[in-house]
């Protein structure tokens, strides 16, 4: 509850924000969010990727992840 108050007070303080935004850490998240964005986008329309397909790309990547992670838990219990 006070976390809320407390997060709720700095996100309306308006010289807060400007200073925030003048920052370079800001500044530089903002452009790191959006060069990742463009390039996805771009990466997407050269595959030309629909959403059930880019669906379906996490799926497989997430299996696959969750199963190399497991053949490599149990591969260090082994040892």
């Amino acid at each position: 509850m006070v976390l809320r108050l407390l997060m709720r007070y700095l996100a309306n303080n308006e010289q807060l924000i400007q200073r925030l935004s003048e920052s370079y850490a800001i500044r530089r998240a903002a452009q790191l969010t959006l060069y990742a964005f463009q390039r996805s986008k771009m990466i997407a329309e050269e595959h030309r990727w629909t959403p059930e397909r880019f669906r379906a790309f996490i799926r497989n990547f997430n299996s696959n992840f969750r199963e190399e992670l497991e053949s490599a838990k149990r591969e260090l219990k082994r040892k």
